[in-house]
């Protein structure tokens, strides 16, 4: 078995190398840690002996990442912050599933309940069965046309390095419909992080998305969160279920599907029914099956 390598102060490590990867410049990573050039200068050498390749490299007295550094910090950014969310109470596990609550000063919220795929097939929504269905149908396969009925409420990405990019956008997907027709026509090709969401939803979504990439398969999340609404970018409240599905490319590489539905029909530990219905009625997308809802 091959050695497990650890280090007590991983942490400090991963701060000094994702801000330095930052600011590109020893000083300002020094003067935002409250560090030394000594203390930066070891942590990045004692990450690079332990992961056995160089991060950075210096051309003309100016840092810069080398191909492993840029693969490496998406995830190193990913450690940190699931690791503040544990410490703060903010992430940890209901039922064996996943769960997120976490808020902050400015208002900006992010729950999150992972959910048995089994509820699908209890629930009412006709279109997260369908996705099963066709996803089943079609192998994974997401160029098959078994796809074709809910092709246009899908959203699709691609692993690229450290970033996921988005390569199709469906005109009926909650995505479009939120966000209007000027980010669906504009997003393919992005980053994650250049989305509206921005980085916060970046960060959010990693777990989820490596998840599924690992298994291959299938996950399901009621999610209740704020994003950014129309030009002037205002934080809107919104709910909705998310039905992640493992595809393939047809050249064979690993497709990332997101089939989403805005809902009141949310069960999410520690997050009540009047904040989840604070998103307008007008933006649920399913019918509201309770009459003392309507």
């Amino acid at each position: 078995m091959a050695e497990q390598k650890n280090h007590p102060l991983l942490f400090e490590l991963l701060r000094s190398f994702t801000t330095l990867a930052e600011t590109l410049n020893l000083s300002r990573t020094v003067e935002r840690l409250n560090s030394t050039r000594q203390t930066v200068r070891r942590h990045i050498n004692i990450l690079e002996e332990l992961k056995g390749e160089q991060l950075f490299v210096i051309v003309e007295r100016q840092y810069q990442l080398t191909d492993a550094g840029r693969r490496s910090l998406r995830e190193a950014e990913d450690i940190q912050a699931r690791g503040a969310a544990w410490l703060n109470g903010e992430a940890g596990h209901v039922g064996g599933l996943f769960h997120i609550a976490k808020e902050e000063p400015g208002g900006w919220c992010y729950y999150l309940q992972q959910h048995p795929i089994s509820e699908i097939w209890s629930g009412q929504n006709e279109l997260l069965k369908q996705g099963i269905r066709y996803w089943t149908e079609a192998e994974g396969r997401i160029a098959d046309k078994a796809f074709d009925p809910i092709r246009d409420n899908l959203m699709v990405f691609r692993k690229a390095a450290e970033d996921w990019i988005c390569t199709a956008v469906g005109s009926n997907s909650s995505y479009a419909t939120w966000y209007g027709w000027r980010w669906e026509s504009s997003s393919i090709g992005r980053a994650v992080p250049s989305l509206p969401g921005g980085d916060a939803h970046a960060v959010q979504l990693s777990q989820p998305f490596e998840d599924v990439r690992a298994t291959q398969g299938l996950r399901y999340d009621h999610v209740h969160t704020m994003m950014n609404r129309g030009e002037e970018g205002i934080p809107e409240p919104i709910s909705f279920k998310r039905l992640l599905l493992g595809c393939r490319y047809p050249d064979d590489s690993f497709a990332m599907v997101s089939l989403v539905v805005r809902s009141y029909d949310l069960q999410i530990e520690g997050l009540s029914q009047d904040r989840i219905e604070s998103m307008p009625k007008t933006e649920v997308m399913e019918e509201i099956s309770d009459p003392d809802r309507r």
